[in-house]
């Protein structure tokens, strides 16, 4: 397809079927030469509209010079006065006599808010990042390694006067950080252009443009090619559920209803006081998949993480008795969202297979993970909320009642390969009230840091893939705020430096260690070694490589050391410490077992033989057999 043509018989076709995920070539501003003469040509969706005007730069902002031609519900025309860093709007006349000056919904630049015009330009950048392209499939399979370091990039670092730093200026301190840490991939919180700075990116009203906060287009390009360089892939945040409600964008577009759905029951969230995009309209569903394709095929984007999909999915989301819609059969499920969501991951494998999504979903929607041609909804990875609210409320405890709430730590195995989970510790546990993750465990200064650090290898752990936001590494103590710089003073602390400390070697280790992430979505890379020991509140598990690799991890969610604790081995030898959460220079206090432990053959928690060893209070150890003659386990792909 060729950038700023009409629509042919083919477009018209997928455009109403809503499976078109090229319409940014169609609408927006696009270079375009007649007769030898460069020009640009613009192009918009506005059905109910009597007329619409191009105003901007181009002529002084003034309406009656630069009227779009009509041809069905398309209005378009081509400028040679237009050029490149042009402001301009789209004077939308309505049937009532009413009209609105509106921003471009495929613009892909817009003003520095909060000024709201569109922007004309270009998206040329000279990529190099093909080595990184060419690696992504088995860099981004379900059995690699994936930890992903969450960041809103204008607070994570920023200059002394407080200003944000820019897209390229992020390009050095960023890469430095993410791979001493050891993450494999960041995610930007939402980087499309937003009005209002405090909604975080989720409010968005540039659904092809890149926010002008940080930069222009080819400055974001540049960041994300040197992540890709670097071997770093980069997630973007992404909000098809709703936007907000602001003159100049999508809401009300045309005089009506149209990008939003028109009974405010379906059409209208009141938790966020934003527009619901109309999912039944194919259009609609054309606009939001063409979103997607966007970002992976002009920005290179790795994977997709999509925001409230719970949202999405449900008609009763987030309100009462009667002031919700239901669909034909009366009953909550908004089944054309649904399609929606399969659509779009069926057009994500088709033409970015090596690309990723992720759901944001806490629901019990059967098939999430499932592949859209088994019936599925066709997301990678779903969220496992679940385990998160579980996790911190029980590292929250008092340790004396925890045996009573042993469950909310194992209760993840009934369901952990029912889908393909990625578990997160995301910004939305740090905000309104939440406190720091570090703040939320239990006991004083020295208790809450290793009860952190335990928490941290807790996730590491688990099979699924990780998710941590900013600022947790060093155990940051207050609340993220979107209006400052993460607390980096608090590194200048030894405790706060032994912590990051052991973030990164348990970083690397998921990352180095096959049977950390190989079995992350196989159910023979998990097996409980003791999962029941709820009087002393410790758990037992093994990890399973695919060559029959395991290491042992042992648990001890109790401030008390446990000396000759007995735990079964799943081969008889030596065992030695590959980590040790309680150790010195972790910040701990350096119980465990330095010398090794020899098993005994002697059968115990099902297994052939036994180990005796000693558990470090609020500490994990993960142990792992010396060579010698074993027999080989093996997952099953």
């Amino acid at each position: 397809m060729t950038f700023g043509i009409p629509f042919t018989p083919e477009d018209e076709h997928w455009f109403r079927e809503g499976t078109h995920s090229l319409l940014y070539r169609r609408f927006g501003a696009h270079s375009h030469e007649v007769d030898g003469v460069s020009g640009i040509r613009f192009a918009v969706w506005a059905p109910r509209a009597v007329k619409v005007h191009l105003i901007g730069d181009m002529n002084q902002w003034q309406p009656n010079i630069h009227p779009l031609h009509r041809e069905g519900d398309v209005w378009s025309a081509w400028i040679p006065d237009a050029k490149r860093g042009h402001r301009y709007k789209y004077r939308v006349y309505f049937r009532d006599g009413g009209w609105a000056d509106k921003a471009d919904p495929y613009g892909v630049w817009m003003e520095h808010p909060p000024e709201t015009a569109s922007v004309v330009w270009d998206l040329e950048h000279a990529w190099n990042d093909a080595r990184w392209m060419s690696e992504r499939s088995h860099r981004q399979h379900r059995a690699a390694p994936i930890s992903i370091y969450e960041v809103h990039l204008g607070s994570w670092r920023r200059k002394a006067d407080d200003r944000v730093y820019g897209y390229r200026e992020l390009v050095g301190p960023l890469i430095a950080h993410v791979q001493r840490l050891g993450f494999t991939h960041v995610e930007f919180l939402p980087v499309m252009e937003h009005p209002f700075y405090g909604s975080w990116g989720y409010q968005v009203t540039g659904y092809f443009s890149a926010t002008r906060r940080y930069g222009t287009p080819q400055d974001l390009m540049a960041l994300i090619d040197e992540l890709h360089q670097a071997g770093i892939g980069v997630i973007l945040d992404w909000v098809p559920g709703h936007f907000p409600s602001d003159a100049h964008g999508l809401a009300w577009f045309d005089g009506g209803a149209l990008y939003e759905h028109g009974d405010r029951r379906l059409g209208f969230h009141p938790e966020w006081n934003s527009q619901i995009f109309d999912f039944s309209r194919a259009e609609v569903r054309s606009f939001l998949i063409s979103s997607a394709r966007f970002w992976l095929e002009t920005y290179h984007a790795d994977g997709l993480r999509i925001d409230g999909v719970a949202s999405i999915l449900y008609r009763d989301y987030a309100r009462g008795e009667g002031e919700w819609l239901p669909n034909q059969e009366g009953g909550r499920e908004y089944w054309e969202a649904a399609q929606f969501l399969t659509d779009l991951n069926r057009m994500i494998r088709r033409e970015f297979p090596d690309t990723l999504s992720f759901a944001e979903d806490s629901t019990t929607w059967p098939g999430m993970t499932k592949p859209t041609e088994q019936g599925g909804i066709g997301f990678d990875f779903k969220w496992d909320m679940g385990w998160m609210h579980d996790s911190l409320k029980y590292l929250a405890l008092d340790p004396i009642h925890r045996r009573f709430h042993h469950s909310s730590m194992t209760f993840r195995s009934l369901y952990s390969f029912q889908e393909n989970y990625l578990l997160p510790l995301s910004h939305d546990e740090v905000v309104h009230g939440k406190r720091a993750l570090l703040d939320k465990m239990w006991g004083d200064e020295w208790q809450k840091r290793s009860g952190w650090r335990l928490m941290l290898g807790w996730m590491f752990a688990q099979p699924g893939k990780k998710l941590l936001f900013m600022g947790a590494e060093f155990g940051q103590w207050r609340e993220w705020n979107h209006d400052r710089e993460l607390d980096w003073g608090c590194l200048q602390a030894p405790e706060h430096q032994k912590l990051q400390e052991w973030l990164c070697t348990l970083a690397r280790y998921y990352r180095d260690t096959e049977a950390m992430h190989q079995g992350d979505c196989a159910v023979e890379g998990f097996s409980w070694v003791n999962g029941a020991d709820a009087d002393r509140s410790v758990l037992t598990f093994l990890r399973t490589a695919k060559n029959g690799a395991q290491r042992i991890f042992v648990f001890n969610f109790t401030p008390v050391p446990r000396q000759d604790y007995w735990i079964g081995a799943p081969e008889p030898g030596r065992y030695v410490e590959d980590l040790n959460s309680d150790a010195v220079e972790y910040g701990g206090s350096g119980v465990g077992n330095p010398d090794g432990i020899e098993t005994e053959a002697i059968s115990w928690d099902a297994l052939p033989s036994r180990l005796r060893v000693t558990l470090p209070p609020l500490g994990m150890l993960v142990l792992r057999r010396l060579p010698g003659k074993k027999a080989k386990r093996k997952i099953v792909k």
